[in-house]
């Protein structure tokens, strides 16, 4: 995984974390990978900044869906992105109580304007731990084996991510006991491609 100890780990200050969640906010799809590599969907992410007056990081809902049914997204979030130490930001995942009932919310100015974060449930263990790479290259990774999952006969999953100024690169896989992958891009993570921007403040 791409998680360093932090040896080597640049320095990071509050502009950075800004930096990352304007870079992390916005449209972006797979479908230029889709043509180039048909073992990967055409996938459609939305990632939209809510809660926008809180002052602990940023926070933004999540959504993804197969591009030609963006309708039914078969993954809703909300993410909260804030400055961990000099070295690291956390971008700590949560589930919606009823997800459908948001389905879509990306295209209201205020999404999720009516919850707050008794209505979330955090997933323990799946949060990344992101440190910079580049002036506005940013990438991490969950620990290892402690995001718990039962999808598709998984034991558990991880997540590598790289966050660049016009591109997420994303890496999801589920495992089983024995350590064996049973979901997930097979060759490597999924290119998302910025298509449109959305302002964090």
């Amino acid at each position: 995984l791409l998680l360093s100890n932090g040896l080597h780990a640049q320095k990071l200050t509050s502009t950075d974390l800004t930096l990352l969640c304007q870079q992390m906010s916005g449209a972006f799809n797979s479908t230029a990978q889709s043509k180039k590599d048909t073992s990967y969907f055409d996938i459609t992410l939305h990632m939209k900044p809510i809660w926008t007056n809180r002052d602990d990081g940023y926070w933004l809902y999540v959504e993804q869906a197969v591009t030609t049914m963006q309708d039914k997204p078969y993954r809703q979030r909300v993410y909260h992105v804030y400055l961990f130490n000099d070295s690291t930001i956390i971008s700590q995942v949560y589930e919606l109580k009823s997800p459908k009932d948001y389905i879509g919310a990306w295209k209201e100015k205020e999404p999720l304007s009516t919850l707050n974060t008794g209505s979330l449930e955090i997933r323990d263990g799946c949060a990344i731990y992101l440190q910079k790479k580049s002036d506005d290259a940013y990438s991490g990774s969950t620990p290892r084996k402690e995001c718990i999952s039962n999808l598709r006969g998984a034991a558990y999953a991880t997540s590598e991510v790289e966050i660049r100024k016009n591109m997420i690169l994303s890496w999801d896989r589920g495992w089983d006991k024995e350590d064996n992958q049973v979901w997930g891009a097979e060759k490597g993570g999924y290119e998302f491609i910025k298509e449109k921007n959305y302002r964090i403040k």
